[in-house]
């Protein structure tokens, strides 16, 4: 194949989960659902968090934020791939190509830092009861999720630019549903050390460390845990962590199932399919696990539902 400047490759081919024409009606009607789903169960949360003054503390308004970013971690991608479905083709432009790993790296990891500071949240609240409404005030809340963001749109920018320093030969195809950054470099036509580099350091660097601060403040807040009397006292404590510990072992669970799918078997569909555990079946559960293990939502979503029936 003849190699052209990046700037000539006007579009990228995604291959998708399956090429055959039988299934793309049932991928279709799953991916739909699943994205409504997530969509509007997330949609929920906020509206029930923000409509209920009981529920306007730090925890919840990092739970409002997760939601939100949620709604834009699947709005990158799937509708993409509904788009294509519909329109039996594969094709995404350069352009487009280049904003959905921008986007994705970016929601990827605010996802990974709300989740660190809800950690942090409930160590605070737990371990410095006293201390809490001294420590996580509104502006500090508020600074910490700017600062992530403020983090993430720069390492998202810079990935991008390095990536448009890259050549790709004609008829690129990508062996994914959507453009993951990982993907885009084994199929590009010059040099990619730099951006392998880049990649692995930001991984690391934005991935091990938020995980080891979730670790570290559950090893402190078990630790507390296990020096209270009061059985009752523990199963409260704990309680408050369950949903946030149930949504974090899922997003780094199915995360790192991506990463050994990826590492272990050069299968594209396997990879595909791993992708999907991440990018669309986590979103989609996380206002189902707040909703069922948290009695505040389910409280709150109960007077919200109550609200619009008398409105009707």
């Amino acid at each position: 194949m003849e190699a052209k400047n990046h700037t000539e490759a006007s579009e990228f081919l995604l291959l998708g989960l399956s090429d055959d024409p039988k299934l793309q009606p049932i991928l279709c009607g799953v991916f739909l659902s699943m994205y409504l789903f997530t969509v509007l169960g997330n949609l929920l949360i906020i509206v029930a968090i923000s409509s209920d003054s009981h529920l306007h503390t730090p925890m919840y308004f990092f739970l409002t934020n997760l939601s939100f970013v949620d709604i834009c971690f699947i709005s990158t991608t799937v509708p993409k791939m509904l788009v294509n479905i519909q329109a039996q083709g594969r094709n995404i432009s350069y352009i487009g190509c280049l904003i959905q790993v921008y986007f994705f790296t970016l929601l990827a990891g605010m996802d990974n830092f709300i989740l660190t500071v809800m950690a942090y949240d409930r160590y605070v609240a737990i371990c410095h009861p006293l201390y809490y409404m001294v420590i996580m005030t509104p502006r500090f809340c508020g600074t910490l999720v700017l600062l992530s963001w403020f983090i993430m749109l720069w390492v998202s920018l810079l990935h991008i630019l390095l990536m448009r320093l890259l050549t790709f030969c004609v008829g690129t195809e990508i062996p994914h549903f959507f453009c993951e950054l990982a993907q885009i470099l084994k199929v590009a036509c010059s040099d990619t050390l730099i951006n392998n580099i880049i990649l692995y350091v930001a991984t690391a660097l934005l991935g091990v460390f938020p995980l080891t601060g979730i670790l570290f403040s559950y090893s402190r807040i078990v630790s507390s845990l296990m020096r209270m009397s009061s059985a009752g006292g523990k199963y409260k404590a704990f309680s408050t962590c369950g949903s946030h510990l149930s949504v974090a072992s899922l997003f780094y669970g199915t995360g790192l199932g991506v990463y050994l799918s990826s590492a272990l078997t050069h299968s594209s569909l396997h990879n595909s399919v791993a992708s999907v555990m991440y990018t669309v079946v986590t979103p989609m559960l996380n206002p189902f696990i707040y909703s069922l293990r948290n009695k505040d939502v389910k409280g709150a979503l109960r007077r919200l539902l109550k609200l619009a029936a008398s409105c009707l």
